[in-house]
C-alpha cells in the first residue's frame, strides 16, 4: 500500500505545528534518499538528492514522514494511488496527493474525507516532479479539516527556490476569516447539475437542502461555456505534458532501454518503453498540438484566459460555488483512456484551469444513499474565507 520510510523531524521542530503527525506523500515529491520515481519506469530508480520545499516545511514543522504512496504514473489520474487507504487504515493522519485534474478531491470523495487544493501559486513547487505545470498543486487529505488548515499553514508560503510563483502577496493562514454576509449565498451551475443522471441529481439536491438548512442561500446560476473546461485542459494539458516528459530520455537516470544499435535507437526505444499506455496516449496528443497543430493550442489557451475571467464573473452574484465532487457512474481508480479519466473528474477540472482553491467535504446528503461529496470553490486568494466556511459550515452541521 506505500513504502514505509522513517524520517524524523527536525529537532527545532519537535513542537511545531504538525508535532507528532504522520504524513504520507507521494513519490513525485522530493524526499531525500527516498525513492521518488512518480509511479514511472521512466524515472526507475531515481533517488532524490535533497527534500522538496513543502517537506522541509513539513519537517520543520514536526512532522513525521511516514512513507510513500503508490500513485498513478507521473500523478495523472487515480490508477493505482493508494493515499486514502493509508489514511482509511489509520497509517497516517494526512497525505499529499497531488492534484492536476482534482485528484486528490476525488480520492476523498470516494473515501468520505476532507480534501483542499490551494490556489495555484500559493505553494511552491520546488521539489515536485510535475507533469502539468500550469495546472497542479499539492493537495491534501485528511479525515479532519482541522488537521488539513494546519498543513495548509506549514506549507505555503514564498519560496526563493521557486520563481515560477507569483509575486503577489501571499495569504496568512494564522487567521481564518469567516465569510461575510455574501458568502451565504453560494451558487450552483445549471449546466453542472444538467449532467447528472436522476440518482445523482437526488443526492446533490440532498446536500443543497442541509446547505440551505444550514442557513446559506442556493442560488443557481448559467456558465454557458462550463463544457469547454475540459477541452481547454485536455488540449493545454497534453502539450504541457509532453514538454514536461521531453527530458525522460534514459541517458541522465531512469530506465535505459537495453535494446538498440546505436544511441539513437536506445533513446526511442527508453522512450518507448518508459511509459504506460495511457500516459503515452497522453503524451502523443500533446506532441500532435505542439508540432502538428500549434494553432489548435494557442487558441486553447485563449479561451483559457476568457474561462477564468468568466469564473471571476461569476463571483459578482455569489462569494462561493458549490459542485458535485464526483459522479457515481465514472470510476477514477479504473479509468484506462484518456476519456474515461476526463469523465471521473468532470467537477473538479475548473478550479485547476481557473487557479481557484477547492474544498472536497463529505457528502452532507441526508438518506440520499450516496456520496457525491461537496466541492466548494472560491476566488483565487480567498483560501482563508473558504477554509473558514468549511469550518462554520461543518459546526453547524454536527449541532
Amino acid at each position: 500500500m506505500f513504502t514505509h520510510e522513517s524520517v524524523p523531524s527536525n529537532t527545532t521542530g519537535q513542537g511545531g505545528l504538525l508535532a507528532g503527525k504522520k504524513v504520507v506523500i507521494q513519490p513525485n515529491m522530493s524526499a531525500r534518499g527516498w525513492i521518488t520515481d512518480a509511479g514511472s519506469l521512466a524515472l526507475e530508480g531515481f533517488i532524490a538528492l535533497e527534500d522538496a520545499t513543502v517537506v522541509t516545511r513539513l519537517k520543520e514543522a514536526g512532522a513525521i514522514l511516514t512513507g510513500s504512496t503508490c500513485m498513478s504514473e507521473l500523478g495523472f489520474g487515480l490508477t493505482g494511488d493508494t493515499g486514502v487507504q493509508v489514511l482509511s487504515a489509520g497509517e497516517a493522519d494526512i497525505a499529499l496527493i497531488t492534484d492536476t485534474m482534482g485528484e486528490a478531491r476525488v480520492a476523498a470523495s470516494t473515501s468520505g474525507m476532507f480534501a483542499f487544493k490551494p490556489s495555484f501559486g500559493i505553494v511552491s513547487r520546488y521539489g515536485l516532479i510535475g507533469l502539468i505545470p500550469s495546472m497542479e498543486c499539492y493537495g491534501i487529505l485528511s479525515k479532519n479539516l482541522e488537521d488539513i488548515i494546519t498543513a495548509v499553514r506549514v506549507i505555503a508560503g514564498k519560496d526563493e527556490n521557486d520563481f515560477s510563483m507569483p509575486e503577489e502577496q501571499l495569504l496568512d493562514f494564522n487567521n481564518l476569516g469567516l465569510p461575510s454576509e455574501k458568502a451565504h449565498v453560494i451558487g450552483v451551475i445549471r449546466e453542472c447539475t444538467d449532467m447528472l443522471k436522476d440518482r445523482e441529481v437526488k443526492a446533490f439536491r440532498a446536500g443543497l437542502e442541509r446547505l440551505e438548512k444550514a442557513g446559506l442561500a442556493v442560488k443557481e446560476i448559467n456558465l454557458e461555456r462550463y463544457n469547454l473546461f475540459r477541452v481547454v485542459h485536455n488540449v493545454v494539458g497534453s502539450v504541457e505534458a509532453s514538454s514536461s516528459a521531453g527530458k525522460y530520455d534514459g541517458v541522465r537516470y531512469g530506465h535505459r532501454s537495453a535494446s538498440g544499435k546505436n544511441w539513437n535507437d536506445m533513446y526511442l526505444n527508453s522512450r518507448g518503453e518508459s511509459f504506460g499506455p495511457l500516459i503515452k496516449a497522453y503524451l502523443f496528443q500533446g506532441a500532435y498540438f505542439q508540432f502538428e497543430n500549434y494553432p489548435a493550442f494557442e487558441n486553447a489557451c485563449r479561451i483559457r484566459r476568457s474561462l477564468v475571467q468568466d469564473a471571476i464573473d461569476l463571483f459578482n452574484d455569489v462569494q462561493m460555488l458549490a459542485f458535485p465532487t464526483r459522479r457515481i457512474v465514472c470510476g477514477a481508480a479504473k479509468a484506462a483512456t484518456i476519456n474515461a479519466t476526463y469523465d471521473a473528474f468532470t467537477f473538479t477540472l475548473p478550479a485547476n484551469i481557473t487557479g481557484q482553491p477547492s474544498l472536497q467535504i463529505p457528502s452532507i446528503a441526508e438518506d440520499s444513499g450516496d456520496d457525491l461529496g461537496l466541492q466548494l470553490v472560491s476566488p483565487r486568494l480567498q483560501d482563508g474565507s473558504l477554509l473558514g466556511l468549511g469550518m462554520q459550515l461543518l459546526s453547524l452541521l454536527q449541532g
